[in-house]
């Protein structure tokens, strides 16, 4: 959500209540007392959940999960965090992972920034990614576009000094964007250079939706930009 002073808070997506698959309400059965977390319990004790040390990588709106559970796959020793909203996918992520024999990710099925304010301790985390979140493309609904300054002095402050926040997107004009508001943002440097997108050979695993985009001509932009200084606890984001 996007807080817009007193007015409702605007939703950076809309919520689907789409059926699931036997093998997704398989993945949430057995999954979910495992690997599942519950909003409203407070701050997160990574040590205590993971139980091993480890980078802590957290994923907003991971969709299907394709390319989450590939890095928990190819990284064991990387504590990785999800926050998707839409039950289906992560009913799909769980079942991925039990099929995979992935055990290091926990994922949280509720609003990314209420998560961001009441569960994730500051300066916890060594990396955030957001891939292909919902561009909102037409004019008038970029007001519902995630990645907004107040979002980006929430996340800021959850990650620790020198930590990475890795973006994608297919969507030209919100790439534009996203590098314009990081680059306009304090404690904040492009890794590439300034103006410059990050290259995306094996910077992360492809997804289906990804390559359905590719046959289609769809061009990919990933930005990479590291926490730089200290900052403030931010205004909440509601």
């Amino acid at each position: 959500m996007i807080d817009t002073g007193n007015k409702r808070p605007i939703r950076s997506y809309v919520l689907r209540m789409g059926r699931m698959t036997p093998a997704q309400r398989r993945g949430m059965d057995i999954g979910w007392p495992k690997w599942g977390l519950a909003f409203g319990e407070g701050l997160l004790d990574f040590d205590a959940v993971f139980e091993q040390p480890g980078p802590r990588v957290l994923e907003i709106g991971f969709g299907m999960g394709q390319s989450l559970v590939a890095m928990g796959k190819a990284s064991p020793d990387t504590n990785f965090i999800g926050i998707e909203v839409h039950r289906p996918g992560v009913g799909k992520l769980m079942h991925s992972m039990l099929e995979n024999g992935v055990d290091n990710i926990r994922v949280y099925c509720h609003d990314a920034v209420e998560i961001l304010r009441d569960c994730i301790p500051p300066e916890s985390l060594d990396t955030v990614q957001i891939f292909f979140p919902d561009p909102w493309h037409k004019k008038r609904h970029h007001k519902r576009r995630l990645i907004q300054p107040p979002f980006l002095e929430q996340l800021q402050s959850r990650l620790k000094p020198g930590g990475l926040l890795h973006l994608a997107t297919d969507w030209e004009d919100y790439a534009l964007q996203m590098m314009s508001v990081l680059g306009e943002a304090r404690g904040w440097r492009n890794r590439y250079g300034e103006q410059r997108y990050a290259p995306r050979l094996g910077c992360r695993p492809p997804t289906n939706f990804e390559r359905r985009g590719e046959r289609m001509g769809h061009g990919v932009w990933d930005l990479m930009f590291e926490r730089t200084t200290e900052v403030e606890s931010p205004a909440p984001v509601k």
